[in-house]
């Protein structure tokens, strides 16, 4: 994994993509020895137009005027300490920032830029930060609802790398972050899943919600072919 950048730096990436009404979602790629890995970025507007940054990414200025067009910039959300890469580079852009990652990666997301606090409340009612049970307190998610159905916005938890090919594809698959299918990856499993069964819990938990529409996750496309159905199936997968 790259150091965390000092500097506004933009790598590859492609366009914002509307997946709500007030949802946006882009990916980049993020440079990895066996190759290019794409990462994703979540854009949520608040109903006061206010913005949640969720998972960073610096890029091009045609797409930075997009975001602010769509609202203001208030909370970065730093996942895990593995998605610190940009923080500091949209901390110093947007300097009234609320930077916000969970309690279990404070210290290792506080040498690339400071924290905040640990919890989120954005005063919205429709969008909720979780510290995900079960991850040793070092996995954020978000539940967005929203008037076309409800979106969860997972990180490393679960990966749904698809089209992974080549070396760099047969690497990922090898390392476990690329499959067939929706699932938790095992160097997630072995770093970050402290207790199994809390976690199974928190899946079927959401997948007993009948609004749930896609879950966008940080590494791969997002599930929005039953998404209920993946995460009790990710849930059993746990034992």
């Amino acid at each position: 994994m790259p150091k965390p950048f000092k500097e506004w730096k933009v790598l590859p990436h492609g366009r914002l993509t509307p997946v709500d009404d007030n949802i946006l979602t882009v990916t980049g790629d993020i440079p990895m020895p066996v190759g290019n890995m794409k990462r994703r970025m979540t854009v949520v507007r608040l109903r006061d137009q206010r913005l949640v940054i969720f998972s960073a990414i610096a890029l091009d200025d045609e797409q930075m005027r997009a975001i602010e067009a769509f609202g203001q910039p208030a909370f970065l959300i730093v996942p895990n300490d593995h998605h610190r890469l940009d923080a500091k580079p949209w901390k110093d852009r947007y300097p009234s920032l609320q930077v916000i990652a969970p309690l279990g990666a404070l210290n290792s997301v506080e040498k690339a830029v400071h924290i905040d606090a640990t919890r989120g409340d954005f005063g919205d009612p429709d969008v909720k930060l979780i510290t995900v049970p079960g991850t040793r307190d070092r996995e954020a998610a978000l539940q967005v609802h929203g008037p076309n159905g409800t979106t969860l916005v997972l990180n490393d938890v679960v990966g749904n790398v698809r089209d992974a090919t080549g070396f760099a594809g047969w690497a990922l698959r090898m390392m476990g972050f690329a499959g067939d299918e929706p699932h938790i990856p095992w160097p997630v499993k072995l770093a970050m899943v402290g207790d199994k069964a809390a976690l199974a819990a928190q899946l079927r938990r959401w997948a007993e919600q009948p609004a749930l529409k896609r879950i966008l996750v940080s590494h791969g496309s997002a599930i929005a072919d039953d998404p209920q159905g993946a995460l009790r199936k990710l849930a059993t997968s746990l034992g």
